[in-house]
């Protein structure tokens, strides 16, 4: 259960505090040309220790490509790559190694596998995203060369949302701040919550909206891995994300049929919608329309503060764990949410075409 993906695949290895953390991508066609430096600029912005907000860990997170790319295309043979640890604080977990954390993967990683990896939370760290931002970064570029842009942001941190829909806004102003939210006074004041609960040695959660535009009609499947239903299985497979939704979402619930649904008509281009509460999928399958939908992610697990707990002989104790975390997960989670929606959308891309030989 590493792998992700149909035709576009990725398997991802590695924990927080091992060597590295690297994956293999395979399916990817033959002859695309990468810009290697946009998939730096992804890692970059996943990268902690990035701002005043995010976890203090200095990792350069550089990708090494080992295999699969040559003359800066790939070959269609599988890629292999890694990024190298280097800034491992292994010392502030040894207090914890027999401790179950209040809701970390401790508890149900020992209790599956009968051994777990301590120090950082091992496999089930956030750290394992590295892999997919770099196979997300690869697909976006597939997925440019057909015209196709993804673009997340911040909409909300805590109890501070942003009132605008996406279409209000200018996407190209999210990586002007900090904590990726394109309109700048909702994001000082953001930026204002999450000092806050690090000054308390605290967390909080939020949403990230994401934003498909280019999506081509006809991408997806009409039963079983309908377009939505894939990229709500990607983005709930995100560490620390508790929900999803993509059009109207929850709110469509408060609407008649005949408020919600989608009006068709013709352009010179062809058919659209005056209305997006489908959220450009009807029946699993794309329209042409934008694809939008927001995952909600919770407070980080881990608190720089006391809490009570039991340890692996049923005692129950108090920790006050030491380490360097992220107060809120959502800046550094923006990139996740890009890149797992690129491998969604490459993979149904592929798809789409072996469905139209």
């Amino acid at each position: 259960m590493n792998t992700f993906g149909k035709i576009f695949r990725l398997t991802s290895f590695g924990e927080s505090h091992g060597r590295g953390i690297g994956g293999i991508i395979d399916g990817c066609p033959a002859g695309v040309e990468l810009d290697f430096d946009l998939i730096q600029k992804d890692l970059s912005r996943r990268k902690p220790g990035q701002s005043k907000i995010t976890t203090q860990r200095k990792e350069a997170d550089e990708v090494d490509f080992l295999s699969g790319i040559f003359e800066g295309k790939t070959q269609g043979t599988p890629i292999a790559f890694a990024i190298w640890n280097k800034d491992q604080h292994s010392k502030d977990y040894n207090d914890l190694k027999d401790v179950y954390r209040p809701s970390h993967a401790d508890y149900t990683y020992q209790k599956k596998y009968g051994t777990r990896d301590y120090r950082g939370g091992g496999r089930s760290s956030a750290r394992e995203t590295i892999a997919r931002v770099v196979a997300g970064g690869i697909a976006k570029q597939i997925l440019a060369n057909e015209g196709v842009s993804i673009q997340a942001f911040v909409s909300q941190v805590g109890e501070i949302k942003m009132d605008k829909f996406y279409t209000e806004l200018d996407l190209s102003k999210t990586e002007e701040n900090i904590v990726r939210c394109p309109d700048a006074e909702t994001a000082q004041r953001m930026i204002s919550r999450i000092e806050e609960a690090g000054e308390n040695h605290d967390t909080v959660g939020g949403v990230i909206t994401c934003v498909a535009k280019g999506v081509s009609p006809g991408w997806g499947e009409p039963v079983f891995n309908k377009l939505h239903a894939d990229l709500g299985f990607a983005m709930l497979g995100i560490n620390a994300v508790k929900g999803f939704e993509y059009g109207s979402g929850f709110a469509g619930t408060k609407l008649s049929g005949s408020e919600h649904n989608d009006v068709f008509y013709k352009t010179e281009k062809g058919i659209r919608t005056k209305t997006n509460n489908s959220g450009g999928i009807q029946g699993g399958i794309s329209n042409g329309e934008d694809i939008y939908f927001n995952v909600a992610f919770k407070p980080i697990a881990t608190l720089l503060k006391e809490q009570h707990t039991v340890d692996k002989n049923n005692n129950e104790i108090t920790i006050n764990p030491k380490g360097r975390h992220d107060p809120c997960v959502l800046p550094r989670a923006v990139p996740i949410v890009e890149a797992m929606a690129a491998l969604v959308l490459a993979d149904h891309y592929l798809l789409s075409k072996l469905n139209s030989i």
